[in-house]
């Protein structure tokens, strides 16, 4: 199958794209003939609004704050842990001041990989998952959100 953004569809197509200070990794995983066209246009789509997408999940983090055994909250406990090993390169990773450290701390990761699966094309399946760090080179934690087809988060959880 060939599609007018990806060209020829096959098992994995993979590019870096730079927004911002960002620089992402975005991977499309599909095999071409299991693979609607609707959901590749949708795919190609959300690689222009990655910023846009970014944005929207980086408030839903915000919002998460409040529960305490959220993903979100377990995330940054363990990065923002003042014994923890790399303690000195995630506070230089953190680059804002507001007075609120886990704000600050979620506006600071970067968002490093993105993950597009459009044969995951039915509402509530993980359509794309967005893999976010903080001080990345210096950590192995990450908060991974995934969103479905219509952009709803279906998932939002902390590997680390």
């Amino acid at each position: 199958m060939e599609h007018d953004y990806f060209g020829l569809v096959g098992d994995y197509w993979s590019e870096r794209i730079e927004y911002g200070d960002q620089d992402v990794e975005v991977v499309l995983d599909a095999e071409g003939d299991a693979v609607a066209t609707a959901a590749l246009d949708v795919a190609a789509v959300m690689i222009g609004e990655l910023e846009l997408i970014d944005d929207e999940l980086r408030q839903v983090f915000v919002s998460q704050l409040d529960a305490a055994s959220s993903p979100v909250v377990r995330f940054l406990e363990t990065l923002l842990d003042a014994e923890l090993e790399q303690a000195d390169e995630v506070e230089a990773a953190i680059g804002r001041e507001s007075g609120d450290r886990q704000i600050d701390a979620l506006r600071s990761m970067s968002l490093i990989r993105v993950d597009l699966r459009p044969d995951a094309d039915e509402p509530g399946d993980a359509f794309a998952e967005f893999e976010y760090a903080l001080a990345p080179e210096d950590t192995d934690e990450r908060l991974i959100a995934a969103i479905d087809l219509g952009r709803e988060v279906v998932d939002v959880r902390f590997d680390g």
